[in-house]
Order: structure tokens, then C-alpha cells, then sequence
């Protein structure tokens, strides 16, 4: 994909947003993947990663060689109390033109990631650093808050959450939410209009007892 296509793609997911395109065919990550600073967001190739559990070298040789761009998606196993992540790791992705981290573990150094603009999306926020000598995995497929995510994905993150679509289905999902997102315009109108959500959606309420005025 030529760096012109790249971008369309990415904003036409950034515009579509994580709500739509969840609903569109996406992999959803859990609730708990939150951006650490408010306005954090991205939509880019994911790169995978998988750590130890407890030490972040195979973070750091995916800062090293993850394409530009690119935003890493990081697996640290079952210790996600540790701060995998943090300025220095921020300093040198950004200086390599890396669009954002993704990890199912913690973070830290956050008033620096936000003064330095770099979207960061984590389980939470941990002091305690990690090591930095074990086994781990760049590049290759991972599976990241349950989510599996493999090299070609795309990774879409905003205020509502973090989905992954998969490349091989990237024109299917993206027709779907550009289709559910012209639908809703015209459920906007309605509503404002006032057409009620119970109309508009033709809903069965037949099973919710009502009391009080009419």
C-alpha cells in the first residue's frame, strides 16, 4: 500500500470511528484498553508485539524496526502491573515516525506522552518498570486482549475504545460503516424531527410495563 492509500485508509477509519466500525465487522479489545490522555487517537497498520510477562526488550526491538507509521499493538502476557512503556520509549518511537501505541498493560510518563502528542492506548497506568533480557516477538501475529492481530490489520483507537480490522476484510468492514454511518445521518434527522428511537427502529415494547401519565 503506497503512503497516498495509506492515508486515505486511515482517515476514512479515523472518520468512521471505533462505535461504527465495532459494530461494522471490527474486533472490538476490551473496555479496559483506555487512551491515557484525553484526545488520543489513531488509525494505522498494527505491528504486532508480544512480551514476556514482566520485561519489554521485544518493545524496544519493535520501536527499532516496526515500518513507519505503523502503530504497535503489544501483548505483555499476565503481569499488566508494570510500566512497559514510557518517555523515553515515546521519544524514540515518535523520532522514528511510529503513529501510537496500543498494550494490554501499563504505561507511564504520561503528562510527557500526552505534552508530546503521541497516542497511547493501555490497560492502566504502572510506576514499577519493567526488565528488559527475555524472549519475545515483533512483527509476528499476536493476540492482544484476546483480540488476535497480525501484520497487514488495521488498529483504529479513540475516546470510545480500540478496534482492530482485520487487512483482509478492510474494504468489507469499511463499506459496512460508511453505510451504517449514512444510515444514522438519516436517523438524526428523524430524531430531530421528532420521530422517537421506538419508531424509528420499529422496537417490540410490548415487554416494558409503564406507569404514570400517558
Amino acid at each position: 500500500m503506497i503512503d497516498g492509500e495509506r492515508e486515505a485508509v486511515a482517515a476514512a477509519l479515523a472518520g468512521l470511528g471505533t462505535a461504527t466500525l465495532g459494530e461494522s465487522g471490527a474486533r472490538l479489545l476490551p473496555p479496559r484498553i483506555r487512551p491515557v490522555w484525553p484526545g488520543a487517537a489513531l488509525a494505522a497498520p498494527a505491528y504486532p508485539v508480544r512480551c514476556t510477562p514482566g520485561d519489554n526488550l521485544a518493545i524496544h526491538v519493535a520501536v527499532a524496526r516496526a515500518p513507519v507509521g505503523s502503530v504497535l499493538v503489544v501483548d505483555v502476557g499476565d503481569v499488566p502491573e508494570r510500566g512497559y512503556w514510557g518517555e523515553v520509549l515515546t521519544t524514540a518511537a515518535a523520532a522514528r515516525g511510529l503513529g501510537g501505541l496500543v498494550i494490554d498493560g501499563g504505561v507511564r510518563d504520561v503528562d510527557a506522552l500526552a505534552r508530546r502528542g503521541f497516542p497511547v492506548f493501555s490497560h492502566g497506568i504502572a510506576l514499577r518498570g519493567a526488565t528488559k533480557t527475555s524472549p519475545g516477538a515483533a512483527g509476528l501475529a499476536a493476540t492482544v486482549a484476546g483480540v488476535a492481530v497480525a501484520p497487514g490489520d488495521w488498529v483504529v483507537g479513540d475516546a470510545d475504545g480500540v478496534v482492530v480490522v482485520p487487512g483482509a476484510s478492510l474494504g468489507v468492514v469499511s463499506a459496512a460503516g460508511r453505510a451504517r454511518a449514512d444510515a444514522e445521518e438519516g436517523y438524526f434527522s428523524a430524531l430531530d424531527g421528532g420521530t422517537t428511537t421506538v419508531e424509528l427502529l420499529g422496537l417490540d415494547v410490548s415487554t416494558v410495563e409503564l406507569g404514570g401519565p400517558a
